[in-house]
């Protein structure tokens, strides 16, 4: 088996030492620059974002930003600011993040459809905002989304299909917003209770007990859970037998 000798292991170490330095400051620099116009988007009155400096080589030291052992970012925590204005498709290139926590502000317009390039995402949290629009089918290819909170918006619309095969999805809530149409009712949806839809006046379908125009009306009970007799049935089985014994003499 070929070997590298003493300083041939030496020269290639530092060769990658090198290369992993570089692309840990390329991966910096590019988030730094989405994060910066990310800041320039945004209304940010309580100055929580005071020193996001574009000069500094990478954002990780930067308020509510946290980095892995690589200098990319892997964390934004943003929620409760009174931040308003919109999100940025830069935002599509903080391929390592994990957790999105905008919650409670002022943020408006479309969820972007580009959310899809954050394969890494664990956590997306935008809910009691001023998101409208549909909610993006593009959010079903987030595979290891484990926390989806888009409740408290003004989100319109059916629920996509492909939310349902986040298999790792364990807190879904759509509440109070003014989505329509049926209530998946598998895959991963099938974890979760009519809370995750409440004050959506226009769902529909078994977990919300309001039928979907066109679904089969439901089987008429007795109060005590039994179906109730078919009276005619039982009078029309009796005059049957009756008749075949009148026959039979």
């Amino acid at each position: 088996m070929w070997r590298l000798k003493g300083r041939e292991f030496r020269t290639c170490l530092a060769v990658l030492i090198l290369v992993t330095f570089r692309l840990s400051k390329i991966f910096a620099n590019e988030e730094g620059d989405a994060l910066y116009i990310f800041r320039n988007n945004l209304q940010d009155p309580n100055n929580i974002m005071d020193n996001w400096n574009r000069t500094d080589k990478n954002p990780c030291k930067w308020n509510h930003v946290t980095c892995n052992s690589l200098d990319s970012v892997v964390r934004l925590d943003m929620g409760n600011a009174l931040l308003s204005g919109q999100l940025v498709p830069q935002l599509a290139l903080l391929t390592n993040l994990q957790y999105l926590e905008l919650y409670a502000n002022n943020l408006s317009g479309h969820i972007p459809v580009y959310l899809e390039n954050l394969t890494n995402l664990v956590s997306l949290e935008l809910y009691t905002n001023n998101f409208d629009g549909p909610i993006p089918d593009a959010l079903g290819k987030l595979f290891k989304l484990r926390f989806l909170r888009l409740n408290s918006n003004n989100l319109s619309g059916s629920i996509p299909m492909s939310l349902t095969s986040l298999y790792s999805l364990q807190v879904l809530d759509l509440s109070s917003n003014r989505l329509s149409g049926p209530v998946p009712h598998n895959g991963s949806f099938s974890l979760f209770t009519a809370v995750s839809y409440a004050n959506n006046l226009d769902l529909c379908g078994p977990i919300t007990e309001k039928p979907c125009p066109g679904s089969s009306p439901p089987a008429v009970s007795s109060p005590d859970g039994d179906s109730k007799p078919n009276i005619g049935a039982i009078v029309g089985g009796v005059v049957a037998v009756w008749c075949y014994y009148l026959l039979l003499w």
